[in-house]
């Protein structure tokens, strides 16, 4: 009886790989390829021991520690604990994005849209598609780790062993396979695809951020998020296997869960009940603004409330941050005071453009969620009634603006908040204010062109994911890879000027709003055009 549960798995497992034959590929390729091509350019980028010392100096001080991890191998920072230490974490996030989507997709996803019923209507188990689909995510991530692994020891790099470069891969695949088991786990206590994602990126946010005040404050904070456990793998310098079975272990533990609520709960329900709607509908519900706020306000308000965590987090470190810098000679020189501004204020600078680049990730979301209601038929609902398609992308697009806002203006708030706390010379509320809303028209040339793909280009809507993680290693990294200035300048975000170190150049700003405004026309005139997808 047991067995009839898995029937048909491994059919199952050659259907997802037949459907995922360019996603998945795609997704090694990108993930391998940037792995290696990193690890290689760091060879060249700091040839000698002095250099690798002066950026270890940089790496000490505690909102670095906050973003990427507690500094490991920094007296004697060789190629390989430098790739290690400023690569493995946000790497390993990704890949947790990667399994995230896909397991989404191939569970609650195919359920929402009525493929699982058909395919139950067949001798399959009830339990084959959650099975297969865990044994496909689990061997991508494998193969991941595999490829990764080998690839970094094909470098021939001295501080780069076989050892350690297996680690490293294995911490990657080691994320991906608990998200696999997290994701599975959600798609049997939410009831539709939304739920699923929202509360396995609140889990990867929650890690992240727990590991976040865990390494400034708290070491034992980090042990408690599975991001912890794989930092905490020390890559290169001390090579602990540990965590990566105790994330292994986790995960089939997990998983164990996942494959007992399946089988428990019925098909298209979910184990977290839903709260019953009113008998009558809102008079706001009863617009399209209100209908396409209803559709996404968990996540909109989720985002919210992670914007305002994340900027007291980064904000917490800010009295370290200033100790640091009084007690470190060499970076105060790195970082001579300009214009009349603080060392911190100069520091804030990237703070605020990471800051910008994570609350444009909602904004985009909201605005694609319209593709979203159109690839699901929902649409046509809507249109057939006196609702014009311009109004349906206005709602959108107006709530993309909203939460644009809001998540940048709670990470402000958070951030000078934070810092009041722990500072003994706070900066003012102005200057944090100004540093961050002057992003905004870059995130506004996101959202125009997030409008202009959905209403000219749909199927090529996933290209501005390409473009937001693009902008992000060159506003980022680029000053560490001392990349070309003109690729910085392909992002918007590169031009824009970094307050208060740098003087306001309204031209560019102005150029900026410009831009939007034309992307944003062109994209309303498209999508009122073309044909919806049916």
């Amino acid at each position: 009886m047991w067995k009839q549960q898995f029937n048909q798995t491994g059919r199952m497992s050659r259907f997802i790989l037949r459907r995922d034959r360019l996603r998945l590929p795609i997704w090694l390729i990108s993930l391998s390829v940037t792995t290696i091509i990193i690890a290689f350019y760091f060879t060249g980028l700091y040839q000698s021991a002095e250099e690798r010392q002066a950026i270890a100096e940089t790496m000490r001080n505690p909102a670095m520690t906050a973003m990427i991890g507690p500094g490991y191998g920094l007296d004697y920072y060789t190629e390989g604990a430098m790739m290690a230490h400023q690569m493995l974490l946000f790497t390993a996030i990704v890949v947790a994005i990667m399994s995230i989507l896909l397991v989404t997709r191939h569970t609650r996803g195919d359920e929402e849209e009525g493929r699982i019923e058909l395919i139950r209507s067949f001798p399959v188990g009830r339990l084959s598609n959650l099975t297969s689909t865990v044994l496909v995510l689990f061997g991508v991530n494998v193969l991941l780790a595999l490829i990764s692994g080998f690839g970094l020891y094909s470098l021939g790099i001295e501080s780069m062993d076989l050892n350690g470069s297996l680690l490293y891969g294995a911490g990657l695949g080691a994320t991906g396979i608990f998200f696999t088991a997290i994701t599975a786990l959600f798609a049997q206590l939410s009831e539709n695809t939304r739920g699923t994602i929202g509360y396995s990126f609140t889990v990867l946010v929650g890690a992240y951020l727990l590991r976040a005040v865990g390494d400034v404050s708290n070491e034992t904070l980090s042990w408690f998020s599975p991001l912890g456990w794989i930092v905490g793998t020390e890559v290169y310098v001390n090579n602990y296997w540990w965590p990566i079975f105790l994330t292994l272990a986790v995960s089939m533990f997990i998983v164990g869960l996942a494959l007992y609520f399946n089988a428990i709960r019925d098909l298209e329900s979910g184990l977290i009940p839903s709260r019953p709607g009113r008998s009558n509908a809102s008079k706001f519900l009863q617009t399209q603004l209100g209908l396409s706020f209803r559709l996404q306000r968990t996540g909109m308000i989720a985002w919210a409330i992670g914007a305002y965590i994340l900027g007291i987090s980064y904000g917490s470190v800010l009295g370290d941050l200033e100790a640091f810098f009084e007690s470190n000679d060499m970076m105060a020189e790195l970082l001579a005071s300009a214009g009349g501004a603080t060392l911190t204020e100069q520091f804030l600078t990237m703070l605020m453009s990471i800051i910008a680049m994570i609350c444009t990730i909602p904004t985009l979301m909201v605005m694609l969620k319209l593709k979203g209601e159109e690839k699901k038929n929902h649409l046509e609902h809507l249109l057939s009634r006196a609702v014009s398609r311009m109004k349906v992308m206005g709602s959108y697009f107006t709530l993309s603006m909203i939460i644009g806002f809001i998540t940048l203006i709670l990470a402000v708030i958070g951030l000078w908040s934070g810092g009041v706390a722990v500072m003994d010379d706070p900066i003012s509320f102005t200057t944090v204010f100004q540093g961050a809303m002057v992003y905004l028209p870059a995130i506004w040339v996101m959202v125009g062109l997030t409008v202009l793909l959905v209403g000219l280009f749909p199927k090529f809507t996933g290209v501005i994911w390409l473009y937001l993680a693009y902008s992000f290693v060159v506003v980022y990294l680029g000053g560490l890879f001392q990349f070309p200035e003109w690729m910085n300048k392909l992002s918007p975000f590169g031009h824009i000027p970094k307050l208060p170190v740098e003087e306001i150049d309204y031209m560019k700003v102005t150029t900026l709003i410009i831009i939007s405004i034309v992307l944003l026309l062109a994209g309303f005139i498209g999508y009122r055009k073309r044909d919806i997808e049916g």
